[in-house]
């Protein structure tokens, strides 16, 4: 029988693509939005330091605010990202909240990132049609 779910009434797990023999099969649009997205969730430099900051362990915002020289301001606006897109999650103690990171995943992300870069940091970092300039 045919899936009777409407597009509007899948979740985000139902759009991911399926997975056959560790390849990628089935890219929708919908899928490659949301795959986009997600990669946009760390597409800030200061969220990205953020990340690498809480892998190194929990931290507060006064703790961020420290670390990266920014604002508390910005920094509590790049949480909400995070969070919101599921990458940090904070916990309340007392007046203060901690941030950590919520899925080690994060991490061997960040990991495979790095490792891509040592092959193709000069590529990535000459690429003009990323920073939106005409190449």
């Amino acid at each position: 029988m045919p899936d009777q779910t409407s597009q509007t009434e899948r979740t985000p797990v139902d759009l991911a693509p399926q997975r056959t023999r560790g390849t990628i099969e089935k890219a929708t649009d919908a899928t490659s939005e949301l795959y986009a997205k997600f990669f946009r969730g760390l597409g800030d430099p200061t969220r990205v330091r953020i990340v690498r900051l809480l892998l190194e362990g929990p931290r507060t915002v006064g703790d961020l605010v420290d670390k990266l020289g920014s604002s508390q301001g910005r920094v509590s606006s790049h949480l909400a990202c995070l969070r919101w897109c599921g990458f940090v999650e904070g916990v309340r103690e007392g007046r203060n909240v901690t941030y950590q990171v919520t899925d080690e995943r994060v991490r061997v992300l960040l990991e495979a990132a790095h490792q891509l870069l040592e092959e193709n940091a000069q590529r990535v970092a000459s690429c003009f049609i990323i920073d939106g300039q005409d190449c």
